[in-house]
């Protein structure tokens, strides 16, 4: 069960390059933060501010344009690979339909790529519009600098753990499986409605670029708890596959949004993933850490432990109930 916390913590991880015990006290922060909340701001990041104006503005373009014209990347164009244009009310969080549209991307493969030869789901060739031109160019830069991003961050985490801060590297994230996605939520036709329902992510790590509308929250054990949108900031999550591996050490917190700005919110989620064909087994943990499986607590009451199977295995089981349609047509 997740901790009691009012506020997310933020963690300046600008130390994490300069080694030594500025490092290890970063990794403690860290540590504390998945531990109490599993939620964290990150500051000092290195990621360039003009990139990241220069993606919102390119989003904020394609967003803008008639639904005829983005129906053009339409997610069912992009088949296996899951990659491309979806509208409000496509994709579904406890099979109710969301209220945001949204853009989805991963690493940019070829397709002449023995992974997209080999039809293997979510790898393949982005859908990227023809306007605005720019935001194939800058789509591919950003996930490039967050790709960096969390490898810094899973190598914090491993010290945390007490862990070589290698741990991650060698035990499926040399090659991660990297999802971009770029949401829109447009003010709902009813306040009651959510822009996303309650849910935890799948992966390992989450790391979410926000405009300054809000409305992302996160549950406490006394209440939901606001992670308003901080200059300069990143907001980190750990998913499910980081509970899996921690044997329940860290849990992956349930998490929603709801736009009541009155005016579209934008946001941009980077999944830091283990690689497809990775078993993200149980670590033993150097303290002797475990937790009870929380099956009972969470919110799908499934567990995260019992399952046997690649990342790969986990997320395809996900992502097809969040998309039926597509599941049914290309997988």
């Amino acid at each position: 069960m997740y901790d009691d916390f009012s506020s997310l913590p933020i963690v300046d991880v600008a130390p994490l390059g300069a080694g030594g015990a500025e490092k290890q006290q970063v990794a403690a922060k860290i540590d504390a933060a998945c531990r109490q909340s599993g939620f964290f701001y990150v500051v000092g990041h290195g990621v360039d501010a003009g990139l990241q104006h220069e993606l919102q503005t390119f989003a904020r373009e394609f967003f803008a344009l008639p639904t005829a014209e983005k129906l053009k990347i339409e997610m069912g164009h992009g088949n296996k690979a899951w990659r491309g244009y979806f509208r409000v009310g496509d994709e579904l969080t406890s099979g109710r339909p969301d209220q945001k549209e949204g853009l989805y991307f991963g690493e940019e493969l070829a397709t002449n790529h023995p992974l997209v030869r080999a039809g293997t789901p979510l790898h393949g060739p982005n859908l990227f519009p023809a306007v605005p031109a720019g935001l194939r160019s800058t789509v591919l830069q950003y996930m490039a600098a967050l790709t960096e991003l969390g490898h810094k961050l899973m190598a914090a985490i491993a010290l945390g753990l007490g862990l070589p801060e290698s741990y991650f590297a060698e035990h499926g994230t040399r090659d991660p499986l990297t999802l971009f996605r770029i949401f829109n939520y447009p003010p709902p036709a009813s306040p009651e409605l959510w822009g996303v329902g309650e849910h935890t992510d799948y992966g390992l790590l989450t790391i979410l670029l926000q405009d300054d509308v809000g409305g992302l929250e996160v549950k406490s054990k006394s209440g939901w708890v606001a992670a308003p949108p901080l200059p300069g900031s990143f907001v980190c999550n750990i998913g499910d596959m980081l509970d899996r591996m921690t044997r329940g050490v860290y849990r992956s917190t349930p998490h929603r949004v709801r736009n009541v700005s009155g005016r579209d919110r934008m946001s941009f989620p980077f999944f830091f993933d283990p690689s497809f064909f990775a078993d993200a087994r149980p670590i033993d943990l150097p303290s002797g850490e475990t937790a009870p499986d929380d099956r009972g607590s969470r919110w799908d009451q499934s567990s995260v432990h019992v399952f046997q199977g690649t990342y790969g295995d986990y997320l395809l089981g996900k992502v097809g109930k969040v998309f039926p349609g597509l599941k049914a047509r290309v997988l």
